[in-house]
């Protein structure tokens, strides 16, 4: 019989590139360290995961589980079903695999997926991205060794102190710029003109999107070139704004070339956007979503724009300030750079590695 390495991983935590990219990224970490190492992630078979981690080489099996709605749906009336079935599959699965360490950075999926890991034994590391933790990393906190955050205010939504750590997010170690002029080409933009990189998120943003399509045409006549991410939900209703000047795509799997050609991005500030732009120097101007608990991408943004480290609009003021924002940026040089060398203070690169050796020695542990 084949003798089990212990490096066996399992990795939940997905919906969302905000929650699914942290988890790559410390995957991809624990592969470079410990290439003999067993990986597996759970998510769903319809969200960015069941594309994403294949993508990346690793493992991916399927559960039936999806979020609980604010909204009164005939969804919710299955959700008591999906979770446990999906407890019930991730028990199935962690029994097959057998994970010594299960890591979840948030969302639903990372419920059934590191309870049924942790029933089985595995030890549970948790990565919490943002300032206000979700319910998922609060439910699971009595099960988890150690849990990872990223920012100081987090601490005080968690009962045990002991277990947490300001690690900071993780960010792909794949993620890196490239040559300005040759991400160019790739995107069919023309060198010498300045460019916007538009992010809502993997799911894409509805005020970004609408806003956007509003004064594309007039930032386009004004010299600047667009890379526009829709969301795949978006996509079908702005694709007819792509020419030229102007790039619109659902997704874009190489955001290394994104973040190369550009001279400034306008995004959602989710803590893995801030993360990644921090890490390779973006400029930015920060547009809080109004629709998550606590706020908590508005005080993720503050944070920044309190340091002078990055541009910040109340989403309700786009529609009245991005034209103008964007436009004067564009033409000020000396702010850009400024932008671009005060957000790196805000990387944590080493993130990734230390939380990829915790979960190696915990692994060793078991």
């Amino acid at each position: 019989m084949k003798k089990l390495t212990p490096y066996r991983f399992l990795f939940a935590g997905g919906g969302t590139g905000g929650h699914l990219y942290p988890a790559i990224a410390v995957a991809q970490k624990i592969r470079e360290i410990k290439p003999e190492a067993e990986i597996i992630f759970l998510g769903t078979k319809n969200k960015i995961e069941a594309r994403v981690v294949p993508a990346n080489d690793f493992n991916f099996k399927p559960i039936w589980i999806s979020g609980f709605s604010r909204k009164l749906n005939f969804r919710n009336l299955m959700f008591p079903v999906k979770v446990i079935v999906s407890a019930i599959q991730s028990l199935a699965i962690s029994f097959s695999f057998k994970p010594r360490v299960a890591i979840g950075t948030g969302a639903y999926v990372s419920g059934p997926a590191v309870w049924g890991a942790s029933i089985l034994g595995a030890k549970v590391i948790l990565l919490e991205q943002n300032s206000y933790p979700g319910v998922t990393n609060r439910l699971l906190e009595k099960r988890a060794e150690e849990i990872h955050i990223t920012f100081e205010d987090s601490k005080k939504y968690f009962r045990n102190g002991n277990k947490l750590k300001v690690t900071g997010n993780p960010v792909r170690i794949n993620l890196k710029l490239k040559n300005k002029e040759e991400a160019l080409n790739g995107f069919g933009l023309i060198p010498g003109k300045p460019v916007l990189l538009v992010l809502g998120g993997s799911l894409g943003a509805g005020t970004l999107n609408s806003v956007v399509a509003e004064f594309a045409g007039k930032l386009n006549g004004k010299g600047i070139q667009i890379i526009w991410q829709t969301g795949p939900a978006y996509y079908e209703r702005y694709k007819d704004k792509s020419g030229a000047m102007t790039r619109v795509f659902p997704f874009i799997e190489d955001m290394s070339a994104a973040f190369s050609a550009c001279d400034l991005m306008l995004a959602r500030s989710g803590a893995t956007t801030i993360a990644e732009a921090a890490n390779l120097g973006i400029a930015s101007v920060f547009v809080p979503s109004p629709n998550v608990a606590a706020n908590h991408q508005y005080m993720n943004a503050k944070s920044l724009f309190d340091e002078n480290a990055a541009e910040l609009i109340d989403d309700k003021n786009l529609r009245n300030e991005m034209e103008e924002r964007i436009s004067s940026l564009m033409n000020n040089e000396a702010r850009l750079k400024e932008l671009r060398e005060k957000i790196q203070k805000f990387a944590n690169k080493e993130a990734a590695e230390v939380i990829a050796l915790r979960a190696i020695s915990l692994a060793e542990l078991v």
